[in-house]
């Protein structure tokens, strides 16, 4: 099958649009105007309103960036969510150094999402996971544990030289 393209089509022309630039209506229901910056708004020469009005804030109980709502250019977005998920990773570092601990994971995911505006893809925020692990001696709990099991196994195993 062959799909060709028309050059007789008027630059702008959609399908369904009539020329007054809004959609026909079909079985009666109404339409939205078409935006005619659209495609400048796709293109990030024209923020949209919905970019515009966008901001960005952290929901964790951790001094971090971002506890109050701001705005953050669609263009800047990944390298500031990027930097601000970064002070978490720091955070569980600091955390398992004072509380004799050891960093076992630190991962950092960056979502992404689509304007329903413009169409454009931005960063729509971040997710960081921290697994530490906290030496057994500090652990009161571990501490009972090893204290039962050397009365348990106190003597079982002997090594003899000749």
């Amino acid at each position: 099958m062959n799909l060709s393209i028309s050059n007789n089509i008027p630059y702008g022309y959609q399908p369904g649009v009539n020329t007054t630039g809004t959609a026909s209506p079909i079985d009666g229901e109404k339409r939205l105007p078409i935006d005619p910056d659209a495609q400048k708004k796709a293109n990030g020469q024209i923020e949209c309103e919905t970019c515009k009005k966008r901001k960005y804030q952290d929901g964790s109980d951790e001094m971090v960036s971002f506890k109050t709502a701001a705005h953050i250019s669609p263009e800047s977005a990944p390298s500031m969510v990027r930097a601000h998920e970064q002070e978490h990773v720091r955070n569980a570092y600091a955390k398992a150094a004072t509380g004799n601990g050891k960093v076992l994971s630190a991962s950092v995911a960056i979502h992404t999402a689509i304007c329903p505006e413009c169409g454009r893809t931005y960063v729509s925020g971040g997710l960081t996971t921290t697994q530490i692990k906290y030496s057994d001696e500090e652990n009161p709990y571990q501490k009972d544990k090893i204290a039962n099991d050397h009365d348990r196994y106190a003597g079982m195993n002997a090594s003899f030289s000749v």
